[in-house]
């Protein structure tokens, strides 16, 4: 073995833990087993997306799942009202796991602010995980569960409750 390819071991052997590391701090997945972790860790990539580039587009369904290493990247939609800016995440963030777990139809798009980097999993590649763990499926389902209520909570905190508008919105625990 030549010392490149030594070095190119050890990259990859530290990427692989770093991706380990994060993945065990995402919410979706914290409470699945280090054996599947593991092999989560293994299926992801990660991808560097330049100022200006979209992760992920209105109305496709790409299915993949975005943890923001490094870089900013805002949400947006456009509508009949024109293009409208919703936020911006950065470092630690994750977006898109609803549509590991089937079919989904983006809402908005996402979109590169800065040179991003992004540790990335598509949903064939997690269907694929869990088709050796199947016991691990209700985690999925329950750490969904929990993250709907979480935001509900939240968003209750942060309304007006006397605004007919508002209160329309309320209910998404109750699907």
């Amino acid at each position: 073995m030549s010392s490149s390819e030594g070095k190119t071991d050890v990259c990859l052997s530290c990427e692989f833990q770093e991706n380990l590391d994060i993945i065990r701090e995402i919410y979706f997945f914290s409470s699945l087993p280090l054996e599947l972790l593991k092999v989560l860790a293994y299926l992801c990539s990660r991808e560097t997306f330049r100022e200006g580039d979209p992760l992920f587009s209105q109305e496709d369904d790409d299915g993949q799942a975005f943890y923001i290493i490094s870089g900013k990247v805002r949400l947006w939609r456009k509508s009949e009202a024109g293009e409208q800016d919703l936020r911006e995440y950065g470092p630690g963030a994750f977006l898109g796991g609803l549509s590991l777990v089937g079919k989904m139809r983006r809402l908005f798009t996402l979109q590169a602010v800065s040179d991003t980097v992004c540790l990335v999993l598509p949903r064939e590649k997690f269907t694929k995980a869990l088709e050796q763990f199947p016991d691990q499926i209700p985690k999925i389902f329950t750490a969904l569960v929990e993250r709907i209520i979480i935001w509900e909570e939240r968003f209750l905190n942060e309304i007006d409750l006397k605004c007919a508008s508002c209160r329309r919105m309320i209910g998404i625990s109750n699907i």
